[in-house]
């Protein structure tokens, strides 16, 4: 499958947007009264899994994207 290169600047940008995000919104929870009570509790771990998740995922979809760019430069040069 071939991306265009739309796609692929789109796929890139939203890596970077979710490395970007992500890690503010778990400075956000982190700082959030509901996020400790004699340690971490449920509403903390559940939005930690949420971020672990969407880093990872967005990491992943970034790297697809910047391949695809590098791949449609070869191509044209």
């Amino acid at each position: 499958m071939k991306l265009g290169r739309v796609a692929s600047w789109f796929l890139t940008g939203f890596g970077v947007w979710s490395l970007i995000i992500w890690p503010r919104f778990l400075t956000a929870i982190w700082q959030d009264d509901r996020s400790w009570d004699n340690g971490p509790t449920s509403f903390f771990l559940v939005h930690l899994a949420l971020v672990l998740v969407s880093i990872a995922a967005g990491l992943a979809i970034g790297v697809i994207g910047w391949r695809s760019l590098r791949a449609l430069r070869r191509m044209n040069a």
